[in-house]
């Protein structure tokens, strides 16, 4: 696909068309290790890499993020009493539309996906859909074989007309257990937990379809998600 470079830099999130010009024209911008001036110069954007004020950026016709979720911050452009989530991310990253694809808490830590693709979100946050989610509870009290099966055969909520059961339940330890549901209910973890007879003291989601969040992925940092990765979020839920 070809385009002018202003309206190149426009879609990545640098601003407005005005001020990706006045980027351009400001010397700001390189192009194959070169100063562009035009902001009209016409490029494929198959493959492009460009520098702004010496950052290097490549661009993207869609984003696709994970960052594992440090504790402490809030899923929200407009958040209430926590930092938000996207003050981790680069600004015109924030800037060209990017959303959570279904929110954490603001104590919840761990996979949390971003994306400005809306059929992206749909497919992943849709009830519909019943696309797993898994996540590793810590209980205030040691789990008991009676709550387990409850979470499985199901817990009545307040306020839901019908039970609400997890898709599979297993001890990891006498306080933890690995859960995995299909639903995003709020506070569903928690409130589960809590109809079960215990109470959540920390939350972590560690996959989301066939993809696991890795352990080399620390607290606070994102990355792109590749083409692989991609793939392993559509594969079944892994046993």
């Amino acid at each position: 696909m070809s385009m002018t470079l202003e309206k190149i830099l426009q879609s990545q999130g640098f601003g407005s068309r005005k001020f990706c010009r006045n980027l351009v024209l400001g010397h700001r911008v390189e192009i194959a290790g070169k100063i562009c001036t035009d902001p009209d110069r016409k490029l494929e954007t198959d493959d492009l890499a460009f520098r702004v004020d010496g950052e290097t950026w490549e661009y993207r016709e869609k984003l696709y993020l994970v960052l594992n979720k440090p504790a402490g911050y809030e899923c929200s452009r407009q958040p209430q009493h926590h930092p938000s989530v996207f003050a981790l991310l680069p600004e015109p990253f924030v800037q060209r539309g990017l959303q959570c694809v279904g929110r954490l808490d603001q104590d919840t830590t761990g996979l949390l996906l971003l994306t400005d693709d809306g059929h992206f979100i749909h497919q992943y946050t849709s009830p519909r859909k019943k696309v797993p989610k898994i996540y590793t509870v810590t209980g205030v009290s040691p789990f008991e074989a009676t709550q387990l099966e409850k979470l499985v055969t199901g817990v009545q909520l307040k306020d839901e007309k019908t039970l609400t059961s997890a898709l599979a339940c297993q001890l990891i330890d006498e306080y933890r257990l690995r859960l995995s549901i299909t639903e995003g209910k709020y506070h569903q973890v928690k409130r589960m937990i809590a109809a079960a007879g215990n109470r959540v003291e920390t939350l972590h989601r560690s996959a989301i379809g066939g993809f696991t969040l890795e352990e080399t992925l620390l607290p606070g940092h994102w990355r792109f998600l590749n083409e692989n990765d991609l793939k392993r979020l559509s594969e079944p839920f892994p046993a």
